[in-house]
């Protein structure tokens, strides 16, 4: 067999017809990524009928005088069949002696653990250790088991199990999760689907919590949507409709106070200490839809269109959903688009038989965080599962330059 470069057909056929592969396993990723500084290639190990049998993306980084390689969420291949693994990694090895490469590194889709939240449940992958020992008897040095997100691609993942019957999902969401939903809803937040003219809500919305640049946004979208991959979707608040539905909850709320000081003076002269402590509840309840009001009056009239407050970018492959790229107004976060946001995926992509939507990285659930640990408990609160990989591995291609590379480093940390 011989290792070939691949055009993007030829790649993306044999992608889709693989057990098991990612978005970033694409030819449209690699594309996406030709505009970040890397070079890319698709390369593949063809036999001797011109069939495909193993293949990957590779991305080559300039770091100074070193060119070092990567392959997003690892190479197409069974890592099961050593065999073939042992030739596609010689291969993969002498191309990228060639292209004066120093290493390359990996971060396979091997499952470790699977843990639901929900249901206490955790899963181990009974194969894991087998696939694993591959790796390392070929070579590939293991960099740990990290918690957060220190490696190549996030090394635990957040995945929903999408279910064609939305009720039934809406069910299993904890209360506080589809408290906010309802919220959203009656507060007037809509969800629309957009197209490029919506791309600019999602780089600013984005860009506190994430460093992709404009041209990291617009070639997402723009190289998925060649080949009908991606969607774009944001919640727009709808101005009026929020003033008038707090307006209601106000006459509502003025009405429920109402009740309860009409019954304080029918019971003058008795024990009123509950009617009391409610009447103090719900006062202070009426105060907070005040301020509501007036809130919701002064954004109807600076904003008779509308606001965005909240987009979000996915690509679908193979049966899963994407979240990309998401981001929303810090200034009407107390609104909790998002969550509407997320529940209408499920919701849409569900109905049209994807199997699961993925919420992306997220860090180990069972070690706290400050930074990190609220995301994760909010992604996880979809009744969704993480699922935890092996993490990176690393090749050595040319250990003369590699040991020149580490040695430097102390000198590059300073130069920087």
């Amino acid at each position: 067999m011989i290792l070939k470069e691949l055009s993007n057909d030829e790649f993306n056929r044999f992608a889709e017809k693989f057990m098991l592969s990612s978005m970033y396993q694409t030819a449209e990723y690699s594309m996406v990524m030709k505009n970040q500084d890397y070079e890319t290639f698709l390369v593949g190990l063809v036999n001797d009928t011109n069939d495909v049998m193993a293949a990957t993306v590779i991305l080559i980084e300039r770091l100074g005088k070193f060119k070092y390689a990567y392959a997003p969420k690892g190479y197409l291949v069974d890592f099961t069949n050593y065999e073939l693994l042992s030739e596609f990694s010689n291969e993969i090895k002498k191309y990228l002696k060639r292209k004066n490469c120093i290493a390359i590194k990996i971060c396979p889709l091997i499952a470790k653990t699977k843990y639901t939240p929900s249901t206490k449940i955790k899963l181990t992958n009974p194969s894991y250790e087998k696939l694993y020992d591959n790796l390392k008897k070929l070579k590939y040095y293991h960099l740990g088991y990290n918690n957060f997100f220190e490696s190549l691609k996030p090394r635990f993942e957040c995945i929903v199990e999408l279910d064609k019957d939305p009720v039934n999902m809406f069910n299993k969401l904890p209360d506080d999760i589809k408290m906010k939903i309802r919220t959203c809803d009656l507060a007037g937040i809509r969800i629309y689907k957009g197209n490029e003219n919506n791309l600019d809500f999602i780089y600013e919305q984005m860009r506190e919590k994430n460093d992709k640049g404009k041209t990291y946004v617009n070639d997402m979208y723009y190289n998925f949507n060649n080949t009908g991959k991606v969607d774009v979707y944001f919640a727009q608040l709808d101005t009026k409709a929020f003033l008038i539905n707090t307006q209601k909850e106000y006459q509502k709320q003025i009405q429920i106070c109402n009740q309860i000081t009409s019954k304080l003076f029918e019971n003058q002269g008795k024990n009123n200490n509950d009617v009391i402590s409610l009447k103090i509840k719900e006062d202070n309840k009426l105060s907070q839809i005040k301020n509501q009001l007036v809130y919701a009056t002064n954004l109807l009239r600076e904003n008779q269109n509308g606001i965005v407050i909240a987009s979000i970018m996915v690509i679908k492959h193979r049966g899963q959903v994407y979240l990309t790229l998401d981001g929303y107004d810090k200034k009407y976060e107390h609104l909790c688009a998002q969550d509407l946001l997320i529940w209408k995926l499920m919701e849409k992509y569900g109905s049209l038989g994807y199997r699961e939507l993925n919420l992306g990285g997220i860090s180990n659930p069972n070690v706290y965080n400050e930074k990190y640990s609220p995301n994760t408990e909010h992604k996880l609160s979809f009744n969704s599962s993480s699922i935890e990989y092996a993490g990176d591995f690393e090749l050595i291609v040319n250990m003369p330059l590699y040991s020149i590379y580490r040695n430097s480093a102390p000198l590059r940390k300073v130069f920087k």
